[in-house]
């Protein structure tokens, strides 16, 4: 059975004046899913974002939330979506609990849902010992939590996440990739942007990679993924693994201050390279790729641009 994407994208094209931001977006998001969508500075990321909650209209192209184009329905697509932009001004003279509360009376909650439902997202999001403190006190961190829990308040199905962990603390970013697994996990399609493409890593099912305005094609990422690509491997005794990978007819071809590096090409191919250097009696204390998967496809797919 085919379930139809949460978010789909044709031909997505955007300008300012002679500057053309998007010129050729073409995606689908899925509910269950956390998609990460990756880009340099200036590749057009937020400009799409804004065009995907309604706040920006394409020049050209089609754009579907849960079926809704945003163009003829806008209404529609915001009940769909929670919008956590970058930056999100708050209401200084509120406290965390009021600007939860006001924002579900927005969204035609009742009076007693609206304080049931932000006392709710005060205790998910971590925000309890900050509820009712005025949202002029909080840190920069501290601040996207608060746009964080206003974007859940009416239990969007689709989310747009604008560099959501900007400015949080090490324990915070923990917190927050469990939760952002959690929303995919009860259902929703969640759509979300990073600079730091390590945590995408972790908390991503698939990826949107845009440069210069344009999305690569799914032949071009496949084709990057194939790529020989680096990993590192640590021994007890380094002396014994440099022997045995040239035993293997696979020297190293560098080291670090974490290890040796080798060229790998596929999970299979690093399956046999690990039972071979366990065969010969090597100590393995870590083995594993020397740059993530996202940011590896990436720094490829920048390279055949650039060729």
């Amino acid at each position: 059975m085919t379930t139809a994407p949460a978010i789909s994208t044709t031909g997505v094209a955007r300008s300012f004046g002679d500057v053309q931001a998007v010129r050729d977006a073409s995606f689908e998001a899925h509910h269950g899913q956390v998609t990460a969508l990756i880009g340099p500075n200036g590749s057009g990321k937020t400009t799409l974002l804004l065009m995907l909650a309604t706040l920006l209209k394409p020049d050209a192209g089609q754009i579907r939330v849960e079926g809704h184009d945003p163009l003829t329905a806008p209404r529609e697509v915001r009940r769909a979506i929670g919008w956590m932009p970058d930056i999100l001004g708050s209401w200084n003279s509120l406290t965390v609990r009021q600007a939860l509360d006001t924002t579900a009376r927005l969204y035609e909650f009742t009076p007693k849902d609206a304080a049931a439902r932000a006392d709710e997202l005060i205790e998910r999001i971590g925000l309890r010992a900050l509820a009712d403190q005025p949202s002029r006190v909080l840190s920069r961190g501290q601040k996207q939590k608060l746009s964080l829990a206003r974007a859940l308040v009416h239990r969007p199905r689709v989310l747009l996440l604008d560099e959501p962990a900007s400015g949080l603390d090490p324990a915070a970013r923990v917190e927050l990739r469990q939760l952002v697994r959690e929303l995919a996990a009860d259902g929703a399609a969640v759509l979300l942007s990073s600079h730091v493409l390590a945590e995408l890593d972790e908390m991503s099912d698939a990826a949107v990679y845009l440069d210069r305005g344009a999305t690569a094609t799914v032949e071009s990422v496949q084709a990057a993924k194939a790529t020989a690509r680096r990993w590192r491997i640590r021994a007890l005794d380094p002396a014994a693994l440099d022997a045995a990978l040239a035993a293997t007819g696979r020297p190293a071809v560098g080291a670090d201050h974490l290890g040796t590096l080798v060229e790998i090409t596929g999970e299979a191919d690093a399956a046999e390279l690990l039972g071979q250097l366990v065969a010969a009696g090597v100590g393995i204390t870590a083995y594993g790729p020397a740059v993530g998967d996202l940011e590896q496809t990436f720094l490829d797919l920048a390279k055949g641009g650039e060729r």
